[in-house]
């Protein structure tokens, strides 16, 4: 059997290729929770999501040259403030980002040098397996419906990474990018907390552009992602205040 990527992304602690053969008693059910959220604050996004995602996160720019959009769940590492303890949800209407809903499968080259990728799945997750319930995953040896569906959302997922992943080029080409900071004055502290590590666009210099400049942006479809972004920004003391209330609250700067 092919070896599995060794380099493996956030969440995940393994990687195997689901195979008929290997695996064709394996079925899946649906998990209440998701422990492996609870300490996480930053979750990646693409720009298919902003639109929602900007409803109920702040969206930032991870620090660095090979930045990505990110949606934070917390403004401290290891705070996460759409959750419980447990991992579950604390708002049901809240909008979960693609990249948790495609936990535990993924699609990644077996090989370096491979051109296809296969889905994978995380054997560690507790959500797929040999159950007595649960959805096959084959019938007859096919992939069954189930397994088509999350098939074709791993591809959907990974064609909207590619968007992203040009709508990450031209924002750098366009050099709108700064380096990020957010201050929250919060009652009864002489001293702010201050927020920095990550990358937001410079909206003066985005105003500044030429009018060539912003009919490119229009066109493309860019335009909207970054006042999405800029939008969400005001979500932070949001944020901030559901930390204060889970008694989470880091220590100011001084």
């Amino acid at each position: 059997m092919a070896s599995a990527p060794q380099q493996l992304p956030l969440f995940y602690n393994g990687l195997e290729p689901l195979s008929s053969d290997l695996h064709a008693d394996y079925k899946i059910r649906p998990a209440a929770t998701a422990p492996f959220l609870t300490t996480q604050h930053a979750i990646p996004v693409t720009v298919d999501e902003f639109a929602l995602v900007q409803r109920y996160m702040p969206i930032v720019f991870s620090a660095g040259e090979d930045s990505i959009p990110i949606a934070l769940m917390g403004l401290n590492e290891g705070v996460n403030v759409f959750v419980d303890a447990d991992g579950k949800l604390v708002d049901s209407t809240f909008y979960v980002p693609a990249y948790i809903r495609r936990y535990p499968y993924l699609l990644a080259r077996l090989r370096p040098d491979a051109e296809e990728l296969s889905l994978c799945f995380d054997p560690t997750s507790d959500t797929i397996g040999q159950f007595e319930d649960g959805e096959a995953l084959f019938e007859d040896g096919q992939p069954s419906e189930v397994t088509k569906n999350i098939l074709a959302f791993n591809e959907q997922f990974e064609q909207a990474g590619a968007r992203t992943a040009q709508f990450m080029n031209e924002l750098r080409e366009s050099e709108l990018l700064m380096d990020g900071e957010v201050s929250i004055q919060q009652e009864g502290f002489e001293q702010p907390f201050v927020y920095r590590g990550f990358q937001m666009v410079n909206e003066e210099k985005l105003q500044g552009l030429r009018g060539d400049q912003l009919r490119k942006m229009v066109q493309s479809g860019m335009l909207p992602l970054l006042y999405a972004h800029l939008f969400s920004l005001s979500l932070m003391r949001e944020v901030f205040a559901r930390q204060v209330q889970m008694g989470k609250m880091p220590q100011p700067t001084l």
